[in-house]
C-alpha cells in the first residue's frame, strides 16, 4: 500500500496543534527579525546617503556663498547686480561660482542615489551584484553605444564651465538657439530668448559658442545727412557728442575707451553714411548705443543738419574681421620717393675717427 508524505510546511500543519503552533511562532518571530533587520540597516543607509547629501549641498552652498560675498566686499556693493559697475572679473566670478555649484550640487546627487542603491542591494543579497556581474556587462555594453550622446553632453557641460565659456546670466549665440542662460546642468543648457521661449540645448549638440557678456562690446553707430552737408562739421559735431556722453557721470562706468570716428563709410542717392564707434561694457552696449543716438540727433538738429536716417548696425565676416581693431591702421614704412636725394640717418653711434683723420681736420 502505497502511504503519502505531506511536504514539509503540510507535515508541520498536519502534526498535533501545540508542536505546529510553536512552529509557526518561532518562524514568525524569525521572518520578522531579519525583515525588520534588512528594513533597519536599508533605513540606515538611506539615512546616511541623504545625509552626506545634505552636508556636501551645504558645503557647496557656503563655498558659493563666502565667494559671492567676497567679491561684493571687494567691489563694496550689496546686491550681485550692483556687480555690473564693479569690474567685470567680479561679476565673471559670481556667474561662474554658482554655476559649478549647480552641477556639483547636481554630480553629489546622482553618485549617493547610485551609492545608496548598491549598498542596499548587496545587503539584501550579497551574491545578486556578482551573479548580474555578465548581465550588467552586457547591458552596459549595449548602453555605452546608446549612452554616447549622453556622455559627450555630460563631459562637454563640464567644460563649458570650468573653461569659463559660459555662465549663468549670460547673454549667448549657441547657434541652434540665442538668448539668456538661465541655467546650466551636466547635461542640458537652458536658454531665454527675447520673446519668452525657454530652449533646452544638449551640451552634446553646442559646437559653437558666441558670448556676449564676456570682455567688452562695441557700439557702433551709422549715422546718414545730406549729401551736400558739411563733412567737417558733421564728424566733429559727433566726436563732441560721443565724448560728452563719456564723460558723463552716469555713463562713463559704462564707457570703457574713447569714441571713434571711422569716417565716411559710403555714399548713397540720398544719404553720406559716417561711422562714430565706442567701446562699453559688454553688458551695455544697447543701453549707450540707444544714448548716443538720442544725443547725436538732438546735436545735429541743432545745428540745422538733416538726420535721413541713424541706425546701430552689427559687423559681420571679413568686414568684422578687418575692423575688430579699430580705425587705427597698421604701421608701415613709406613708398620710396623718386628724385628726392636721401638723407642719412645718423643714429647714437657713431664711426671713431682715427688719428690720422683727427689731424687731417686740424
Amino acid at each position: 500500500m502505497n502511504t503519502f508524505h505531506f511536504p514539509a510546511p503540510l507535515a508541520a500543519l498536519a502534526a498535533p496543534d501545540d508542536a505546529a503552533g510553536d512552529w509557526s511562532w518561532e518562524r514568525l518571530l524569525q521572518i520578522l527579525q531579519a525583515t525588520g533587520g534588512n528594513i533597519l540597516v536599508v533605513a540606515i543607509i538611506i539615512a546616511v546617503c541623504a545625509l552626506t547629501a545634505l552636508v556636501l549641498r551645504g558645503v557647496i552652498r557656503r563655498v558659493v556663498k563666502r565667494i559671492v560675498d567676497s567679491a561684493k566686499t571687494k567691489a563694496n556693493v550689496d546686491d550681485t547686480q550692483a556687480l555690473e559697475r564693479s569690474p567685470l572679473a567680479d561679476m565673471r566670478l559670481v556667474q561662474r561660482t554658482r554655476t559649478l555649484g549647480t552641477i556639483l550640487t547636481n554630480i553629489v546627487n546622482v553618485i549617493l542615489v547610485v551609492v545608496a542603491i548598491v549598498l542596499v542591494v548587496n545587503h539584501l543579497n550579497k551574491d545578486l551584484l556578482g551573479s548580474l556581474t555578465l548581465l550588467t556587462a552586457a547591458v552596459g555594453a549595449g548602453l555605452g553605444f546608446g549612452a554616447q550622446n549622453i556622455v559627450k553632453d555630460v563631459l562637454n557641460g563640464l567644460f563649458l564651465v570650468a573653461e569659463d565659456q559660459i555662465g549663468i546670466g549670460d547673454v549667448v549665440d549657441l547657434g541652434l538657439a540665442s538668448g539668456v542662460v538661465e541655467y546650466v546642468s551636466v547635461r542640458v543648457t537652458q536658454v531665454r530668448d527675447v520673446n519668452g521661449t525657454l530652449w533646452y540645448v544638449r551640451n552634446g549638440e553646442v559646437t559653437r559658442i558666441g558670448n556676449m557678456s564676456q570682455g567688452w562690446a562695441r557700439a557702433i553707430i551709422d549715422l546718414g545727412v545730406a549729401p551736400d552737408a558739411d563733412l567737417e562739421l558733421v564728424e566733429k559735431t559727433m566726436l563732441e557728442t560721443a565724448q560728452t556722453l563719456a564723460k558723463d557721470p552716469k555713463w562713463r562706468t559704462r564707457i570703457i575707451a574713447k569714441p571713434e570716428i571711422w569716417g565716411l563709410e559710403t555714399i548713397d542717392g540720398d544719404a553720406l553714411v559716417v561711422r562714430v564707434v565706442m567701446k562699453t561694457r559688454a553688458n551695455a552696449m544697447d543701453d549707450v548705443s540707444q544714448e548716443l543716438r538720442r544725443r547725436l540727433r538732438t546735436a545735429l538738429v541743432e545745428k540745422e543738419i538733416g538726420v535721413p536716417r541713424i541706425a546701430a548696425v552689427t559687423l559681420t565676416g571679413l568686414e568684422g574681421a578687418r575692423r575688430v581693431r579699430g580705425a587705427n591702421p597698421p604701421v608701415t614704412k613709406p613708398n620710396p620717393v623718386t628724385g628726392v636725394p636721401r638723407i642719412v640717418d645718423r643714429g647714437i653711434w657713431r664711426r671713431k675717427k682715427t688719428t690720422g683723420e683727427e689731424g687731417g681736420t686740424q
